[in-house]
């Protein structure tokens, strides 16, 4: 099987492909390009992009100079990398000063889904502790939440975390705002650090590199970018290095708690190792049925991949949630066994299956998303009932009807309409 590393560096484009597609042109396979026209206009000459049929007869070399920066807010309607493009190579003018805003330090970052957390994790915050030296470490807990893959929400797991390792605790933290990698690798470069270092698992490696380098410039711009491994992990193993989540969720949906328990710190009792089963598999909602390859899929490959072989997941034009890197784009391509996607801001990114869930945003009419807990979806027509409850002067139950994402409001007179009413008489 061919590594990460390698989907993104076998059929690396050079800078001439990537200029003739933003020019619109279509590659014929033997190293030219021809417009909508089908006419042959230019070559691939050492790496260039050489024009040819100019009036003069003479040839014309595409300038290939280097990419001036750009924010985030500057790449959304561009058109996406090419998903197989290399890291870029930046230079910098001699005569260009270093940034003023640039605070010349390091700061370490460790994103991961820790869904739910295990001994495990602990030996990657240890290892972003040992490396960061005296630096600042800022621990990232993914935002994504399902019932197969992502059983804990954010909070819940962050609590979980600062309890399961306290001498991380000051580290970890539950910001909304970050939901990528790249999302945390902004923030680092607004708040003026010069170099990062990403910490995650061995597996994991080339994909966070790929992804961190390949946009250094672009979306945030340091001085050096390292992705280091946290150590080898052996799945097959019975210590630290072969405890998953994959394994708890495992463990969790087959009320194994003997196993479940050896992923949980000896700081912790087994009064409380229960209570976190029973949370995540209540989260889970294990009493509905569940699929092994849907909950843990690397131990159920087979199912998995007949699953994808046969179309029903991961459809072209679906929208799917790496995570890994937390990034969700639309599928635009399908692997023998990876996706190609696009996100809203054209980042292509590249994904095994494995690592992949179906994202919806799902439009609920409930006002309670589960028992207990409220619809906050905006938009909605459960969240605005749950909404018009919480309202002085709105008849509790009483039914609407949203249409035109919001805009119309048709059903019985409500007390929300004598209100109004009741203000303009008084504005008169």
């Amino acid at each position: 099987m061919k590594s990460f590393l390698n989907f993104f560096s076998e059929a690396r484009t050079t800078k001439a492909s990537a200029r003739a597609k933003q020019l619109g042109l279509t590659g014929d396979g033997q190293g030219n390009w021809v417009d909508k026209g089908g006419n042959i206009v230019a070559r691939t000459e050492g790496g260039q992009l050489v024009f040819t049929g100019k009036k003069d007869g003479a040839n014309e070399r595409e300038d290939t100079q280097t990419p001036q920066y750009k924010g985030p807010e500057q790449q959304v309607g561009q058109k996406a990398k090419a998903a197989d493009e290399g890291p870029r190579e930046r230079t910098k003018p001699e005569e260009e000063s270093e940034s003023d805003d640039k605070n010349g330090q390091t700061l370490t970052l460790v994103f991961g889904r820790f869904n739910p957390p295990t001994v495990g994790h602990k030996k990657l915050l240890d290892a972003a502790s040992s490396i960061s030296g005296d630096g600042e470490v800022r621990i990232y807990p993914s935002r994504s939440n399902d019932p197969k893959k992502n059983p804990l929400e954010p909070g819940q797991k962050t609590e979980l975390m600062k309890k399961m390792f306290p001498s991380h605790s000051d580290n970890i933290i539950n910001d909304e705002s970050v939901k990528t990698i790249f999302d945390a690798l902004e923030l680092a470069n607004n708040d003026g650090y010069s170099n990062i270092k990403i910490v995650v698992g061995s597996d994991r490696v080339a994909e966070f590199d790929n992804l961190a380098q390949k946009y250094n410039g672009e979306l945030y711009d340091f001085e050096d970018i390292e992705t280091i491994s946290a150590g080898e992990r052996d799945e097959d193993s019975d210590n630290v290095s072969g405890m998953s989540a994959s394994k708890m969720r495992k463990a969790a949906a087959e009320e194994d708690f003997e196993t479940f328990r050896t992923g949980i710190p000896d700081n912790l009792d087994d009064k409380t190792a229960k209570q976190i089963m029973n949370t995540v598999r209540k989260a889970m909602r294990v009493e509905e049925g569940w699929s092994l390859w849907e909950i843990a899929p690397k131990f159920d490959w087979k199912n998995l991949r007949e699953n994808y072989v046969t179309g029903k997941i991961f459809k072209i034009n679906e929208i799917v949630e790496n995570l890994n890197t937390g990034l969700i784009g639309k599928i635009v391509r399908r692997g023998t066994n990876y996706l190609i996607c696009v996100t809203e801001n054209d980042v292509m990114f590249k994904s095994w299956i494995r690592d992949l869930r179906e994202y919806s945003e799902v439009k609920m009419d409930r006002k309670e998303r589960v028992k207990g807990k409220p619809n906050t979806l905006s938009g909605t027509t459960g969240y605005f009932n749950y909404a018009a409850d919480m309202t002085p002067g709105f008849d509790k139950g009483q039914k609407t009807n949203l249409q035109d994402g919001g805009k119309a409001y048709s059903g019985p007179k409500s007390n929300i309409r004598e209100f109004i009413n009741r203000y303009k008489r008084n504005s008169v």
